[in-house]
């Protein structure tokens, strides 16, 4: 039975396709977003769109930006000879929030995954490979400590080793099975400064 209309249910129809949005919360979203003020609702409209054009990756360390660069990659402030390797953005938002990393990220965008049919192609490892060619006094690699993270840092250690690149993995701490998106800064921060050479 039809409550609403047609454009409310595909406005509740188009939030549950979020992540974690289920239909009674999205139908919350949308009741909430229906009663904003015309202004401000045409701001979430407009900032979701100019996202959706604007953004792309950073050429540099493949992190999503409005520029070419991200601020990270561009800042002549940070330890370029120092990369740290994780999985999305999220996890790169995770370790600055510390504070006390001041080197720079490359993001793999996933994991190595042959279950789900992920293999090393379809991450960013090419890109890393390149990065590599420079000036690297050491790599960081701090993707999750699930099976598909473990698998991945150690591909990336096999490969990077020849190079000579001191390539080190971030300490326990970090719970086996557990997104660094949600674990605190200072669980963060004593398995950077305990990361051990792989």
């Amino acid at each position: 039975m039809d409550i609403y209309g047609g454009e409310v249910n595909r406005l509740i129809e188009e939030l549950s396709y979020l992540p974690g949005i289920g239909r009674r919360t999205a139908q919350r979203l949308a009741f909430h977003i229906i009663n904003m003020s015309e202004e401000r609702a045409f701001a979430l409209s407009d900032a979701i769109k100019n996202a959706k054009q604007n953004i792309k990756y950073c050429k540099t360390c493949c992190t999503i930006t409005d520029k070419e660069e991200c601020p990270i990659c561009s800042s002549p402030v940070r330890n370029h000879k120092l990369i740290m390797v994780v999985e999305t953005p999220r996890e790169l938002a995770a370790y600055e929030r510390t504070g006390k990393y001041d080197g720079v990220y490359h993001v793999l965008h996933g994991v190595i995954n042959p279950g789900a049919g992920i293999g090393p192609q379809d991450i960013r490892l090419k890109e890393l490979m390149i990065r590599l060619q420079g000036d690297v006094d050491e790599l960081i690699i701090a993707t999750n400590s699930s099976v598909e993270g473990e698998a991945t840092a150690m591909y990336i250690s096999k490969m990077v080793k020849p190079a000579g690149i001191p390539v080190s993995r971030i300490a326990s701490g970090v719970p086996v099975g557990g997104d660094l998106e949600c674990i605190d800064e200072v669980t963060l921060m004593r398995a950077l400064e305990g990361r051990t050479e792989m």
